[in-house]
């Protein structure tokens, strides 16, 4: 039998795992599907294509999410969650159809523009991170139909920008549960989760339509090693929320972002 080639792939299962994990354990930490520091991961040290990438990446990121949920549950419980359904339902309302659309663009794009997309993304997210980190669970900006109408289009950015992406959103999405709704940061991060798996799962249809869903066939045993390692970092995560200081760990990961976004610019 002939050998199988030698591919960057094949080649990294410990750091794909590595990988995983250490990027699982921020998303259980602050509720994030951990995607944008994946994404520069994947293309530029495995070498996927963008668009190979970005459905790799939501792979991933659906592990995380629905891994994460659980594991705060000891922290903020499904019960505290489910009292703030109606927030969910808002959000979503406009994240599903952002989602679908977000897909359908990111697979007619050409991989350099998706290259500049990505990094313009990654760049937004991180001023973002900077600009909201500090804000405290408080007063919401707005209330009755102006604060539903604001979620329903604050929801249909965040799902476009999750299906280009492939991320979760919970970068946008607990800056907007924070500063639009008046939530705590760590019901924020929960609540993110909570809209983010059916806004993947949208996308994740979208995109299973594309020649390019195929890389998930091809890369499986990459793919569950990475999701071994996820799992594994989401259950750290959990157990850290409420002992890291977020007022120290979120201009941190915009840094990370900032940097990320660099990396993912300069890729040819």
């Amino acid at each position: 039998m002939d050998a199988q080639p030698d591919t960057p792939q094949s080649r990294s299962k410990p750091a794909a795992f590595t990988g995983g994990a250490v990027i699982g354990a921020l998303g259980g930490l602050i509720g994030l599907g951990g995607a944008e520091f994946r994404l520069p991961l994947l293309i530029g040290i495995f070498n996927f294509a963008a668009l190979e990438a970005v459905i790799l990446n939501k792979a991933m990121s659906l592990v995380v999410v629905a891994s994460a949920l659980p594991f705060r549950a000891a922290t903020v419980p499904f019960s505290e969650i489910g009292s703030h359904w109606q927030i969910v339902v808002n959000l979503l309302a406009g994240s599903l159809a952002g989602a679908w659309f977000g897909a359908g663009w990111a697979t007619r794009l050409k991989s350099e523009t998706l290259y500049k997309v990505i990094a313009a993304l990654l760049i937004a997210i991180a001023i973002v991170l900077i600009i909201g980190h500090d804000a405290a669970a408080g007063q919401p900006l707005l209330t009755g139909s102006a604060q539903l109408a604001a979620g329903v289009v604050a929801g249909f950015v965040i799902g476009i920008v999750a299906s280009l992406l492939g991320v979760a959103g919970g970068e946008l999405l607990i800056p907007t549960l924070v500063l639009l709704f008046g939530c705590d940061i760590k019901l924020a991060g929960s609540l993110s989760l909570a809209v983010s798996l059916p806004t993947m799962l949208v996308g994740f249809t979208r995109y299973s339509r594309d020649q390019s869903f195929s890389v998930l066939g091809r890369n499986k045993a990459f793919l569950l090693v990475m999701a071994a390692g996820s799992i594994v970092g989401t259950f750290i995560g959990g157990r850290l929320l409420g002992i890291v200081p977020n007022a120290v760990l979120l201009p941190a990961l915009a840094v990370i972002l900032l940097l990320s976004a660099i990396k993912v610019c300069r890729h040819k």
